[in-house]
């Protein structure tokens, strides 16, 4: 089987709500997302997504095809491991976010070629995973009725993307933990915003609180701070999402003991081959890994089927707005009355491309 295919389509997408996350607010706006086609010359044809509602697969889609193609056509598509490291080795002149776009089509391609959905292929851990809200950043007052809405519709859990001023964000982790009570669980993302001073106070807080984790309260690479503070505090740390890279990024983060969980996701590490093998790298340290939101609809159906193959993971992250972040598909993955996402069973990602829609809106087509 070899590679006798590649396109990417770039599609619009239109009226992005308006929204704030810890890049900073964001106007109503456009967008556009880059389907990637991989055809093999069995037939065989594996799909992605490229781009994000702020990265758009038009910024990144000439890179694809002018240092990515070259090297992909003609080989074997299951060869996944020699082309991963064949992309790492050309990752200054492109973005990890097109490595990750091509190793999940090939990850499509694989499972179809098996007549597996992805996590089987993986070696399936389990049919299901609890799902949690994680909030964009809201006026300080709106957390704790958000929090209750998605308690009450039986979501398992909650994370605060707070304000970041520490004395308001200590404010909202109260609040919102005296509206929804001891037992429910939730987090919180600081996403980089303090000095260690203020992440110590800060933590002490949620810690207190009976918070289950404590997401980035430093600059990303703060990795001289981050072993002072997990040295100080009990609740879990999780540090390692944002550094853009490969495996290799994430030794100095466990041999200098700076954070108790690992993180990941499609976009910055280059796709499920890296994540799969920086879990299995956690899990031989007894430490979680914990997938990052990744910023498509077909992304995020690839990052299903890799916590459903993970026994040290807990949760599948869902960032809100959801209509900021779902796009091109025909539906989405459905959450049921027990804060539960299922196991796809369509061989391959099975993430149902809403290929009317992308032509429809289709801007240009690279090859």
């Amino acid at each position: 089987m070899k590679i006798d295919h590649l396109s990417l389509t770039i599609f619009a997408w239109d009226g992005i709500p308006a929204t704030r996350y810890h890049q900073g607010a964001f106007a109503a706006r456009d967008s556009n997302l880059g389907l990637l086609r991989i055809r093999t010359d069995t037939g065989i044809e594996g799909n992605a997504f490229l781009g994000s509602a702020a990265n758009p697969g038009s910024m990144d889609g000439p890179q694809l095809i002018r240092s990515l193609k070259p090297m992909l056509m003609g080989k074997d598509p299951l060869a996944r491991e020699a082309i991963h490291q064949s992309m790492r080795l050309v990752s200054r002149n492109v973005s990890y976010r097109t490595i990750g776009a091509v190793d999940v089509a090939l990850w499509d391609i694989a499972g179809k070629a098996a007549g597996l959905p992805v996590h089987a292929l993986m070696g399936s851990f389990r049919s299901s995973i609890p799902a949690y809200a994680s909030s964009e950043v809201l006026p300080s007052q709106a957390y704790a009725p958000q929090a209750v809405e998605f308690k009450e519709a039986g979501w398992a859990a909650y994370k605060i993307h707070p304000p970041r001023d520490p004395d308001t964000d200590i404010r909202v982790c109260e609040d919102v933990r005296r509206a929804v009570g001891d037992d429910y669980t939730l987090m919180l993302d600081s996403t980089w915003s303090y000095s260690y001073p203020d992440a110590l106070r800060v933590g002490r807080v949620v810690e207190r609180l009976g918070y289950k984790w404590y997401e980035d309260p430093l600059a990303d690479e703060d990795v001289y701070n981050y072993i002072s503070l997990k040295q100080k505090l009990d609740i879990p740390i999780m540090a390692t999402e944002y550094p853009a890279g490969g495996l290799d990024t994430y030794a100095i983060w466990i041999t200098e003991r700076a954070t108790d969980y690992l993180r990941g996701d499609i976009p910055n590490k280059g796709g499920l081959t890296t994540m799969l093998k920086t879990a299995h790298l956690a899990e031989a340290f007894g430490m979680n890994y914990e997938i990052h939101h990744s910023g498509n609809s077909a992304n995020n159906y690839a990052n299903l089927h890799l916590a459903l193959a993970l026994k040290n993971t807990t949760y599948f992250e869902v960032l809100l707005p959801d209509g900021a972040h779902r796009y091109g598909l025909e539906q989405e993955p459905r959450i049921d009355r027990n804060g539960l996402l299922h196991a796809p069973t369509t061989p391959g990602i099975g993430a149902p491309i809403d290929f009317a829609l992308i032509k429809a809106k289709a801007e240009a087509v690279l090859e």
